[in-house]
């Protein structure tokens, strides 16, 4: 039977997956707790990153509706909860893992998707949402209200309507602002010490202690 922590760790968690607009599963082992601590830092406005148990991950997202992660939750997990950019959030994992190897992204999921770790590295060689929103909006000609479709649409749409986007732009072969205008059709409308350390001491203030398979 399930302890009170437990469960208030499983409710904690399903609310992270439902008010994220994506999740990156991590692989931490050998990180030192500094490392952990620049990592949280430097994604702090794109995402959360949290030390997860993962029986309790794996019932959360369950209970959240999520699906394709049991397979990545094994060994010492962690999870980027996307509160911002997507892209940005992406791209912080990717340029921390280059420089520090011992991050390992094992894979994720955007809107509902299941992404893998290739899928995350193509979303971090991405512009930002500001860049791509500001092109997009450059390449209506004025039209406002469109315009403003897009910087109010939630960070899921946004996603697919980049994707809309690169489909567009990769089919007709030519510039980026040639080839908004389908894509903004598809738009909602506006209506510590440096010596290895377990990983662990370092999520006091996390969903769940530890990382361990249990």
């Amino acid at each position: 039977m399930a302890t009170p922590e437990k469960v208030a760790a499983i409710a904690e968690l399903t609310e992270k997956f439902r008010s994220s607009g994506g999740a990156v599963l991590t692989e931490y082992r050998g990180l030192r707790v500094s490392q952990i601590t620049e990592l949280r830092a430097s994604m702090r406005e794109h995402a959360t990153y949290a030390v997860v148990k993962n029986t309790l991950t794996k019932r959360a997202a369950a209970e959240a509706g999520i699906e394709g992660l049991d397979e990545h939750l094994q060994g010492p997990t962690a999870i980027a909860f996307v509160t911002g950019d997507p892209v940005e959030a992406a791209k912080g994992l990717r340029d921390f893992a280059k420089a520090n190897p011992a991050l390992v992204i094992k894979g994720g999921v955007l809107d509902g998707r299941p992404l893998t770790p290739a899928e995350i590295t193509t979303l971090a060689d991405l512009e930002s949402r500001e860049v791509l929103l500001a092109k997009l909006a450059g390449a209506m000609k004025g039209n406002l209200s469109k315009a403003a479709g897009l910087f109010a649409a939630p960070l899921s749409s946004t996603a697919r309507v980049v994707d809309a986007l690169r489909a567009k732009v990769e089919e007709q072969g030519g510039p980026l602002s040639g080839a908004t205008s389908a894509a903004a059709d598809e738009t909602p409308s506006a209506d510590s010490a440096d010596t290895t350390a377990p990983a662990e001491a370092e999520a006091g203030t996390d969903v769940a202690e530890g990382g361990d398979e249990g």
